[in-house]
C-alpha cells in the first residue's frame, strides 16, 4: 500500500505515555498520530468515525480493555491493524490479544525506532513480536501440544510402561495378573494410539516421554 503517511491511533491510559509516543512518532515524515485514546471504550468510539491505519493499543485499562477493544474494533473495521503496546508478558494477556486480532505485540521497554518499524511492518501485514513474547508463547504452545499417551488408559499406561522397560507379554501379565491375550489386546491398541510400528518403538516412546 503506497500512501502519504501512516494513520496511527495511540490508545493508553497513561498520558505520559501517549504525550512521548505521540511526540516521537510526529518526527516521522511517513506518519501521523491521528488522534490518542485514554481506553478502550474511547478508542472504540474513535474508530466509530475515524479510521487510523494502525493502532498502539494498551491492554489493562478500564471501563474497556485492550483485548475488548481490538476484539469491537476489528468487527467495526477490519482493515485497521492493531499493535499491543503494554508492559505485561503474562501469557493470559498475550493469547487472547493476539487471538482478537492484534497484528503484533511489543513492550514497552522497545525502542522508540522499533515501534515506528511495527507501525511500518503492520501496513504490509508483517507480524512483529517482542523475542521475550514469542518465547513465552511457544513454551505456552508446547504444554497444550496434546501428547499422544494422552489417550491412553490407565492400565493402557501401566502395560506402556513395563513395555518401556523391556517387559515381554508374559511378564507384564504376570506383573498385573492379568491374561496373556489381554496384555496383546492392550499392546495392539497402545502402538495404534502411539502410531508405532512395533513395541521398541513403543518403549523409546515410553522413554522419551519419562513414562518409565
Amino acid at each position: 500500500m503506497v500512501q502519504d503517511t501512516i494513520k496511527v491511533l495511540i490508545v493508553d491510559d497513561h498520558e505520559m505515555v501517549r504525550l512521548g509516543l505521540s511526540a516521537y512518532l510526529e518526527t516521522e515524515s511517513d506518519i501521523s498520530v491521528i488522534g490518542e485514546a485514554e481506553n478502550g471504550q474511547a478508542a472504540i468510539e474513535f474508530c466509530r468515525s475515524a479510521t487510523p491505519d494502525v493502532i498502539l493499543m494498551d491492554l489493562v485499562m478500564d471501563p474497556v480493555d485492550g483485548v475488548e477493544a481490538t476484539r469491537q474494533i476489528l468487527a467495526l473495521k477490519p482493515q485497521i491493524k492493531i499493535i499491543v503496546l503494554t508492559s505485561f508478558i503474562d501469557e493470559t494477556q498475550i493469547m487472547p490479544a493476539l487471538e482478537a486480532g492484534a497484528i503484533s505485540y511489543l513492550l514497552k521497554t522497545a525502542k522508540a525506532e522499533e515501534i515506528a518499524r511495527a507501525i511500518r511492518c503492520a501496513l504490509e501485514d508483517q507480524s512483529v513480536i517482542e523475542p521475550t513474547v514469542a518465547a513465552k508463547m511457544l513454551r505456552s504452545m508446547r504444554r497444550q501440544e496434546p501428547k499422544l499417551h494422552d489417550s491412553l488408559t490407565e492400565r493402557e499406561l501401566e502395560v506402556l510402561k513395563l513395555i518401556g522397560q523391556g517387559k515381554s507379554n508374559q511378564e507384564i501379565a504376570d506383573a498385573l495378573f492379568i491374561g496373556i491375550k489381554t496384555v496383546k489386546t492392550h499392546v495392539s491398541n497402545i502402538l495404534s494410539k502411539l502410531q508405532c510400528e512395533d513395541r521398541t518403538q513403543a518403549a523409546i516412546y515410553a522413554n522419551r516421554h519419562k513414562i518409565v
